[in-house]
């Protein structure tokens, strides 16, 4: 089936480009009214004092074009269908729609039907008396020994830096070599793991998992290579190698730019990764991480390198009113500052007990074991994560163990303690619960409380705090009848109690609290909990 939301396969590009100008933050975007079939959007500001710029080709490479037209970067933008060049006639309204007597400017990515499209409505603007040039960006170097290397990202920057000659008045043949110059100095190459997926097609499968295809391009054209890995570090050492080739050691500004489909979350690492590479003492300007030219949804990302001059970097540096250019900022290691830690320690002393140390070995190495399998179970209830989180916090309580730093013959202390780190190294709501569950049975045993009590205490404030209870499917319907076994009638009776209760999880309708409320009932039918048999198989291992 199509991953994609449209309404209308063949108004899908006339209605996305109403819904860019209708949401443009300036208000300043217009779209010519011809014909249906000739999509051109244009600076409703422009008064032809000065050259016109003039970009396009297809859709679904947004923000690329429409989203750079505007005051300091494109004067029209002319949006052919999803992937294919906008017709001869398209491009002629526009270049005849916005040129003045100063003259117009197109630029094209090296594609073929861009090439001759563009070329020929250029031709023919020249019969109406209009003055006109062309650029060809070229930047991707995936293919070195290309002779026509493909126009990718790299285009947004020759957009920019033409924007800003034609904004400050030069003429056409100034504008013309300015962008000519910048094509000569800006590189691209980029990489994906999926895909993009087209309006009304099927799924495309060619990438195997685990794999990322370098080098393909924004169609989704097949890459030059496959790289074995989708290590972040790795794969952007692999761009920057050739990329540092092109441009030496000489100044730099870098754009990152996702391709469609890459989390925020994800673009951050790379831009991280960035900063830590070859590249980092030489790159002066970043732009992004954002989609700039981007190519549906497909999940990977590109960088393009533009080698600086005076006149570049104050052209990229210029204010623009569009919708999709990015504003660099200039390149620095991160800043941090100094702050003292909030932090009530515990006041302990570290002491040996060779049976509570077993016990306590045995837990954590179960739930260190457990990681992959709560994760799978609670991928089908939850987040996924369970598993991770758990063996988290008994990597950082093992941690201590093998140093000698836990009170194993204080349990009040070791409590405390363990209640205290799980706070700080274990994420979400999991850790917070854990920790006040330790917390509380440390301070009632402290008391003077007996452990039975004392643990059914933790368990009572866990219960305070968290809002779940006997019933809800979480790891309370384990932990509870538990510990009440425990208090009455030893450790194989809470055994048998808290496997029961593991099991009982798995024909719960609804869960009242935790991930799983989210979940509706057909996906919890048959699955356990992952808390409750993480308690479960802690209480069988500490018995055996």
């Amino acid at each position: 089936m199509s991953r994609f939301f449209f309404n209308d396969r063949k108004q899908l590009v006339n209605d996305a480009i109403e819904g860019l100008v209708i949401s443009a933050p300036h208000g300043n975007l217009v779209r010519l009214d011809i014909d249906p079939a000739i999509r051109i959007v244009a600076r409703a500001d422009w008064d032809k004092s000065r050259v016109a710029v003039i970009s396009g080709g297809g859709s679904g490479h947004e923000p690329a074009h429409a989203g750079f037209v505007g005051k300091g970067m494109l004067t029209a933008a002319v949006c052919g269908d999803v992937f294919a060049s906008p017709s001869v006639d398209a491009v002629l309204n526009a270049i005849v729609a916005v040129t003045g007597d100063r003259g117009c400017l197109l630029i094209v990515k090296n594609y073929t039907g861009d090439r001759l499209n563009f070329g020929l409505a250029a031709e023919k603007a020249k019969r109406y008396g209009l003055k006109v040039e062309m650029v060809i960006v070229a930047d991707d170097i995936a293919l070195p020994d290309n002779k026509q290397p493909r126009g990718i990202a790299g285009t947004a920057l020759v957009h920019k830096i033409a924007g800003h000659a034609a904004e400050k008045g030069k003429s056409l043949s100034e504008v013309r070599d300015i962008a000519q110059k910048a094509c000569d100095n800006v590189y691209s190459l980029g990489l994906a793991m999926e895909t993009c997926n087209l309006p009304g097609s099927e799924e495309e499968g060619r990438i195997q998992r685990g794999k990322v295809e370098l080098g393909l391009g924004i169609h989704g054209e097949p890459g030059a290579s496959i790289v074995e890995t989708q290590n972040s570090k790795l794969l952007i050492d692999t761009l920057v190698k050739p990329l540092k080739a092109a441009v030496g050691d000489d100044r730099v500004a870098v754009l990152i730019n996702n391709l469609g489909g890459v989390s925020a979350l994800e673009m951050a690492l790379l831009t991280k990764e960035l900063a830590h590479s070859a590249l980092k003492d030489q790159i002066a300007w970043l732009i992004g991480p954002a989609p700039l030219v981007s190519s549906l949804d497909m999940k990977g990302f590109s960088v393009s390198l533009l080698r600086l001059n005076e006149m570049f970097e104050q052209a990229i540096c210029a204010n623009v009113q569009t919708v999709g250019w990015q504003k660099p900022v200039a390149f620095a290691p991160i800043k941090t500052q100094q702050h003292n830690a909030v932090y009530e320690g515990l006041e302990i002393e570290p002491s040996d007990n060779p049976q509570v140390k077993a016990l306590v070995g045995t837990a954590l190495q179960t739930l260190i074991g457990l990681e992959n399998r709560l994760n799978a179970l609670d991928a089908k209830v939850g987040d996924g994560d369970t598993g991770s989180t758990f063996a988290e916090g008994a990597r950082e309580i093992a941690r201590l163990l093998e140093q000698e730093a836990l009170p194993l013959n204080n349990t009040a202390q070791l409590l405390q303690l363990i209640g205290e780190r799980l706070a700080t190294v274990m994420g979400g709501s999991s850790g917070v619960l854990m920790s006040i569950f330790f917390t509380a049975a440390g301070n009632a045993l402290h008391s003077g409380t007996a452990l039975p009590e004392a643990l059914l205490l933790g368990l009572k404030q866990m219960k305070h705090y968290g809002g779940a209870d006997l019933g809800d499917r979480t790891l309370i319907d384990a932990l509870q009848p538990a510990l009440e076994a425990l208090r009455d009638n030893g450790l194989e009776a809470a055994i048998s109690a808290a496997k029961s209760g593991a099991a009982s999880t798995a024909t719960m309708q609804k869960a009242g609290a935790g991930r799983s409320s989210y979940v509706n009932s057909e996906n919890l039918d048959g699955v356990s909990d992952p808390g409750a048999v993480a308690i479960a198989e802690v209480f069988a291992a500490i018995a055996k």
